[in-house]
């Protein structure tokens, strides 16, 4: 935060642009009451677990709803995505009840992000040194679905129970560019801080593939909201001593800003109405890639892309579906592609066909007279 406010008075332009133009939203501490534990035991004796959980006794990593068992347990049924999304999956009502088992500190991280669009997340933690992506849940073996045979030396041929998702190569694109920034993090000769290098000795790996658990929130973030979250394990040391601060700053500053820079990575755009207004909540859909997101409230939306040629199409209720190639490149920028969706009149073919049972309308033969029935049915249509 000082850095930010520091450089951009002094008139940084790398700072100027990153502040302007993007709407940067910083948590100092998701859980200060085991924060507070901690410090009071002090980093000297390695205290810092007891700041793991909050005064209520939960571990607010794994305390959010657990969607994507429920989105592998639709596809089982074939119901994706006809019947459940593949995106924005609502969230369970029984954890939305007063008496459910979530903390406050939860419910109030669920709520911000229903209220604000965000693209682009990290959260920031310690004890190893490494940049996780999702999923981290792993999908039972049961469901895994057949999939081709992977070469010998892929990293991930050793975990039947991974399942990436459909925004792999993407997470993987922007934990690399985070870990490649870092002085320290992708000197993995050193080993992992307290087991073997879990990342090949990129930095980076799937949360399922090195610690699996259910109710992340970077699983909730991604199937929940239009927002990609990572988690970033700053360094070996949960509780690192004051002395010990600024080389730490120094490690991760750089990684901080192009991260925070790859948010304008991909397409942008505003879906409206041929009168000119926003549409919100229209679904953009890339092909290849098998999940939507959604536009904001003033018909605006964002969608990190890796460099390439993409088929996106914009629906709407009501609309007709407008599709367009955008292609995305290596520069920092991202292309402009907006839609203008008309008017659809399938909202007044539904109607008529509720009002016949949904039975086929019968076609009228022209030169052939009317019955008074089809007479009567047609002013009842009408």
């Amino acid at each position: 935060m000082q850095f930010l406010c520091k450089e951009y008075q002094d008139g940084n332009p790398r700072v100027r642009s990153l502040v302007t133009e993007t709407r940067i939203h910083l948590v100092p501490s998701l859980n200060p009451d085991g924060y507070e534990l901690a410090r009071e035991a002090g980093s000297e004796l390695g205290n810092w677990a007891l700041g793991h959980w909050t005064e209520e006794g939960y571990d607010l990593f794994e305390n959010f709803p657990d969607l994507a068992s429920a989105l592998w347990a639709a596809e089982e049924r074939r119901l994706v995505p006809h019947k459940f999304p593949n995106h924005h999956i609502p969230i369970p009502e029984h954890y939305l009840t007063e008496d459910a088992t979530v903390a406050v500190e939860t419910r109030a991280v669920m709520a911000w992000m229903d209220k604000n669009p965000f693209v682009l997340g990290a959260n920031l933690q310690g004890g190893e040194k490494l940049v996780s992506y999702p999923f981290d849940t792993a999908r039972p073996v049961s469901e895994t679905p057949a999939v081709a045979p992977r070469l010998p030396d892929d990293y991930e041929d050793d975990n039947p129970e991974l399942q990436e998702t459909p925004d792999h190569a993407i997470f993987r694109w922007l934990a690399i560019s985070y870990a490649s920034a870092h002085l320290t993090m992708t000197e993995t000769f050193r080993g992992g801080c307290h087991t073997q290098d879990m990342t090949n000795a990129m930095g980076i790996v799937q949360g399922a593939k090195w610690h699996p658990r259910a109710g992340s929130m970077n699983d909730f973030s991604y199937l929940h909201t239009n927002c990609l979250e990572l988690s970033i394990y700053l360094g070996c040391d949960k509780f690192p001593h004051e002395s010990e601060l600024q080389q730490e700053w120094e490690n991760n500053k750089e990684s901080l800003l192009t991260f925070m820079e790859q948010v304008h990575r991909g397409i942008k755009g505003l879906v409206t109405d041929q009168q000119g207004e926003p549409i919100a909540n229209a679904t953009i859909i890339v092909g290849g890639i098998n999940h939507n997101i959604k536009t904001a409230s003033g018909g605006d939306y964002w969608r990190i892309l890796n460099p390439g040629e993409y088929r996106v199409s914009a629906r709407a209720e009501g609309y007709n579906p407008s599709v367009k190639t955008c292609s995305v490149f290596y520069d920092i920028g991202a292309t402009q592609c907006n839609f203008v969706l008309s008017r659809s009149n399938w909202k007044r073919i539904r109607e008529i066909m509720a009002m016949n049972g949904n039975r086929p309308i019968r076609r009228i033969v022209p030169g052939r007279p009317m019955t008074p029935r089809e007479r009567m049915r047609l002013r009842m249509r009408l």
